[in-house]
């Protein structure tokens, strides 16, 4: 691998992005000392925003409750503000282990420039996954851990209520199970080409198939929830993706809820499903997500590039809404 931009000496300086306040974003410098032993630096080439998360992040609306649990690994500052925050980022080492330089790795940090990680927290991008792709990785664990906790089967009908980066790529782990018959329902009629790109049918809300095997809600409203009620057949599993920080939900529980004895799962990526915890590690599910982004259409999901110079300005808006984006990468140059 050819290495670019190896610097010869430290310290060096670093620029993250810190949420300050509510909608307010900032850049902020820091010293990034020599990495010390059993340590790595890492220069970012590229990080992806988190949509869902990061928009209850910018708002201040993580609850006291879960604000140790939701902290990000590498996270600086404390919810609700300041904080520097995010979870996916993708580089180049070059400081640390002499092996090691060059080489190009995906990394759960916050967005900065540069910075030093324990060696074992740089994992290794396969060669034949592009840097920009691999950003996918912890949208893909997420979505990898929301069908096991679904246990979708070959031959299933599955409706995946939410057209954002994990409703979309649990989609298309769904459409290569043999035989599945796959749907992504959203209220945006855009999302039909995307969905039809990665092998899945499309619906409106009230064009929807009914009696599904199962069900995966993944739109981050409400609404979806009781969208996604309402399609499953009886006995079958409703699996909510979803997280609505300080926002209460309400969810139609009576109607046919009871009567068809539907199952309402959480799932969440931060713990690994039970049955499969005596033989996995969260290592072994993230290397199994970066190697499912060898699939080249995916790159359907990534959206224009941000420079992190500009974010403070333009993520607010992209958070908002106000902006169209899917996978939202920021850049380093």
């Amino acid at each position: 691998m050819t290495q670019r931009n190896i610097p010869e000496t430290f310290p060096q300086t670093a620029q993250a992005l810190w949420t300050v306040g509510p909608g307010q974003l900032e850049i902020r410098g820091a010293a990034i000392p020599e990495p010390d032993a059993g340590s790595v630096s890492v220069r970012a080439l590229w990080s992806a925003v988190s949509l869902g998360t990061e928009r209850l992040v910018l708002a201040g609306e993580v609850p006291e409750s879960e604000r140790e649990r939701m902290r990000a690994p590498f996270q600086e500052g404390d919810f609700p503000f300041p904080v520097k925050y995010g979870y996916a980022c993708v580089g180049e080492i070059v400081g640390g282990d002499a092996s090691r330089l060059g080489e190009t790795v995906f990394c759960l940090h916050p967005h900065q420039s540069l910075f030093n990680i324990p060696a074992n927290a740089a994992i290794p991008v396969p060669a034949d996954v592009p840097p920009l792709r691999a950003i996918l990785a912890a949208n893909m664990e997420t979505a990898l851990n929301g069908l096991w906790d679904g246990n979708a089967s070959p031959g299933d009908h599955i409706a995946v209520v939410g057209g954002g980066v994990v409703g979309l790529l649990l989609a298309r782990l769904c459409a290569q199970l043999p035989g599945a018959r796959v749907t992504l329902v959203d209220i945006d009629p855009a999302k039909e080409e995307v969905a039809r790109a990665l092998g899945a049918g499309f619906a409106m809300p009230a064009d929807a198939p009914a009696c599904q095997d199962l069900v995966f809600h993944a739109s981050g409203h409400p609404a979806g929830l009781d969208t996604a009620l309402a399609l499953a057949g009886t006995e079958a599993k409703v699996v909510e993706m979803s997280w609505y920080g300080t926002k209460p939900v309400t969810a139609t529980l009576g109607g046919s809820f009871h009567s068809q004895r539907l199952t309402l799962r959480s799932s969440q990526v931060g713990r690994i499903p039970p049955e499969r915890q005596a033989r996995w590690t969260h290592r072994r599910r993230l290397e199994t997500a970066l190697s499912l982004l060898r699939d080249p259409v995916l790159d359907i999901l990534l959206s224009p590039a941000i420079r992190l110079i500009d974010a403070p300005q333009a993520l607010p808006d992209v958070l908002a809404g106000r902006r169209a984006a899917l996978a939202q990468p920021i850049a380093y140059d």
